[in-house]
């Protein structure tokens, strides 16, 4: 929830920009380590969502690593704080530049995704005369019932490396000198809502993992992604993800063999309640049909919608306003370029202040200057509000 004194500080911040609650941040932090203390796990964040410096800053001190899909993050995640032997690397393009970026850092485990990245990684790794780390991130084939974007688990899906490989691995390992394999790694998805997925999942990872064992390949890591969803509809009354259920459902579920070490991912669930972005209206448009309030931010800001129809809580902060409703369109030069369709608000005039919700993942990360527009700004409850 946005305070009625962060309003008032908005006044004079120029539109559009990002605005971060600090405080919901620390508290989220708070909730999830304190499962991850209990039941003895470790977690790298997902630099993707949000790679901004002071929320990096802050992850780190809550005692989370990070998780990378790009040799700029491995960089950004060691200029902000987080330790290489706390840094897992993922992704399924990973170019020879960033492999040795990561090998040179010393991170702790590459989650590699094919047979030809074990390969050059092994290649590179010799002519820089270290071993590398690897988890294999296998392809479990589970529909994780989430957009079909953002499923990343079954088969037909580009990522990880399939059971049917799984010999062909083992095979290579042997005779490669410079990997040293330490765990597998799962991520079937994001934005899941469907608890019932990571039960499923749980079953799937001890049918995986024993094939390796029975092999005599011993497996010290166990990786379950992140994907835990949030609640983009009522932000306001549940503003931190429910990590009670799905740790539990986790710990209930998932066979840990002696010595093993359980690792999650989390990035969505961490900061997209901290996150709002702030617009103003520029003009109120009245067509035949629809009323449009045009804002001066729009898709170059915050993607999701255009990309992935995504629904996002939209508040006019100054308005009490008899509703009417309205189309909530951005100023981009594309007709994707809209965040709501016939929507309830307050009455609504040019200059009113505008807060789309739940941005503070996958929003200013994924900021773009199509249009030429300029790159909003990121602003801070702590540092705005005395």
């Amino acid at each position: 929830m946005i305070t009625k004194q962060a309003i008032e500080a908005f006044g004079s911040i120029r539109t559009p920009f990002y605005y971060y609650d600090m405080e919901l941040l620390k508290e989220t932090l708070k909730v999830y380590t304190s499962y991850t203390k209990k039941f003895g796990y470790n977690a790298h964040y997902a630099i993707k969502a949000n790679a901004e410096p002071r929320i990096l800053q802050t992850i780190c001190k809550a005692g989370l690593g990070a998780d990378c899909v790009s040799g700029n993050e491995v960089k950004i995640a060691i200029k902000n704080g987080f330790a290489p032997s706390k840094i897992v690397y993922a992704g399924v393009g990973k170019s020879d530049r960033e492999i040795k970026t990561a090998l040179k850092a010393g991170i702790f485990s590459f989650n590699c995704e094919s047979v030809p990245e074990i390969r050059i990684i092994n290649d590179l790794a010799a002519g820089m005369g270290v071993v590398a780390k690897i988890s294999l991130r296998v392809n479990p084939d589970i529909d994780a019932h989430t957009h079909k974007y953002i499923s990343t688990g079954r088969k037909e899906d580009k990522f990880g490396i399939s059971p049917w490989e799984f010999q062909a691995v083992a095979d290579l390992l042997k005779e490669l000198k410079n990997i040293k394999l330490i765990g597998l790694h799962f991520h079937v998805g994001s934005q899941i809502l469907d608890m019932s997925v990571f039960p499923l999942l749980c079953r799937m990872v001890e049918q995986l993992q024993s094939w390796f064992i029975d092999k005599k390949i011993k497996i010290d890591n166990i990786n379950l992604g992140g994907g835990l969803g949030v609640d983009y509809q009522n932000p306001d009354q549940n503003p931190i993800a429910n990590f009670k259920d799905y740790f539990e459902l986790i710990h209930k579920n998932l066979i840990v063999r002696p010595g093993q070490k359980i690792h999650f991912e989390p990035g969505r669930a961490i900061v997209a309640q901290c996150g709002h972005l702030i617009s103003r209206v520029l003009y109120v448009k009245i067509g035949q049909k629809m009323k449009f309030v045009i804002l001066d931010a729009g898709m170059n800001d915050l993607i999701r919608p255009a990309l992935y129809q995504a629904h996002h809580d939209i508040e006019n902060l100054v308005s009490t306003g008899k509703k009417t409703k309205y189309d909530v369109v951005g100023p981009v030069c594309e007709s994707s370029d809209k965040f709501a369709h016939n929507i309830w608000l307050p009455e609504t005039k040019r200059g009113d202040l505008m807060a789309l919700h739940t941005a503070g993942a996958y929003g200013q990360v994924m900021a773009m200057r199509y249009n030429q527009k300029d790159l909003a700004k990121a602003y801070y409850s702590d540092e705005i509000i005395k």
